[in-house]
């Protein structure tokens, strides 16, 4: 975590098709109110009102000096790969279901404002895997949860060899193979049973899902550690997901190499403890372990108090 400047201009990435005028108003009424500059990328000039200036990609990116993200965890994801060249503080605004990364509701969005804009937050830094399939372009090359090779279709499986640092491992056969940032080990990674990785720490973990052959259990390896995964030779074609989202596809002996990048975004938080606390909160829907006391512990204390005060007078303790 580190302090974070001052936000005068304010760029916009809203979701492709969630309703975030609100939020949006919002936005603008307070930049307007207290000297700030709103932009947005000419892709959503449309859907924002008067008062906030559309411009091109190039022109957001190099003026901004942090971005709200109107959505939930994919319009994060969105908005910091599109920074990747040029991190600045990222808000997110939670216009979806669970999040990890979004930071306010939207009717904490004004209070957020007036942080941001005073400096009075933290920075929290998240890497990223970095993906290169040689000759074979991909749509998208920044994970910030994951890479992951996958079956093409129902048939066959993917068949891939190993090596780290240019010396072969071993290889995989199965379904698929997860490639997993700390932030990210939470996600396919954990589901594969693979480690849940602390966000503090800079490393990458290999993970088999439903293997048939080969390696059969994560690798964890280092942020200096460079991965390359070889599609066998007599294997079926493989697809390549970044985040979730469809890169490309890969042949019969093309190679896809991953490597980790620190330090590739900056995530606004508001609170360390409470974002701490809501991540313990869903970390405990993952099915990890907790014993009562720390069930309890997850509650707010306020709410914790209300259901010992009704506790007590169902029990005859307190008058109605």
């Amino acid at each position: 975590m580190s302090h974070g400047p001052g936000v005068a201009t304010i760029g916009l990435v809203l979701h492709p098709t969630t309703a975030v005028d609100r939020s949006i108003g919002t936005i603008t009424e307070w930049s307007r109110g207290h000297g700030g500059a709103v932009l947005v990328r000419e892709a959503d000039a449309g859907r924002v009102p008067d008062g906030v200036e559309a411009v091109p990609d190039p022109q957001f990116l190099a003026r901004v000096d942090g971005v709200v993200a109107l959505g939930g965890d994919g319009t994060m994801l969105g908005a910091m790969r599109l920074l990747i060249d040029r991190p600045v503080p990222v808000l997110g605004v939670n216009h979806g279901n669970l999040g990890f990364l979004v930071e306010v509701t939207p009717a904490g969005l004004e209070t957020a404002l007036a942080r941001m804009t005073a400096g009075d937050f933290t920075v929290e830094q998240h890497g990223c895997l970095v993906a290169d399939a040689g000759d074979v372009g991909l749509h998208t090359r920044y994970g910030f949860n994951d890479v992951v090779l996958a079956r093409l279709g129902r048939s066959g499986a993917v068949s891939v060899d190993l090596a780290v640092n240019g010396v072969r491992y071993g290889y995989y056969k199965g379904d698929a193979v997860v490639l997993s940032t700390p932030n990210g080990s939470t996600a396919y990674n954990y589901a594969a049973g693979g480690p849940v990785l602390s966000p503090s720490a800079a490393c990458v973990a290999v993970t088999p899902v439903a293997p048939m052959a080969g390696i059969d259990r994560s690798v964890v390896l280092g942020a200096g550690d460079q991965v390359s995964l070889t599609v066998a030779a007599d294997g079926a074609p493989v697809a390549v997901d970044v985040d979730g989202t469809p890169a490309g596809d890969l042949q019969p002996s093309d190679v896809l190499t991953v490597r980790f990048r620190e330090d590739a975004a900056q995530v606004v938080r508001l609170s360390a403890d409470e974002h701490a606390s809501r991540s313990r909160v869903k970390l405990s829907l993952l099915d990890l372990p907790l014993r009562r006391d720390q069930l309890l512990e997850l509650i707010p204390a306020e709410l914790r108090e209300d259901a010992e005060l009704s506790a007590r007078r169902a029990a005859g303790g307190l008058p109605g």
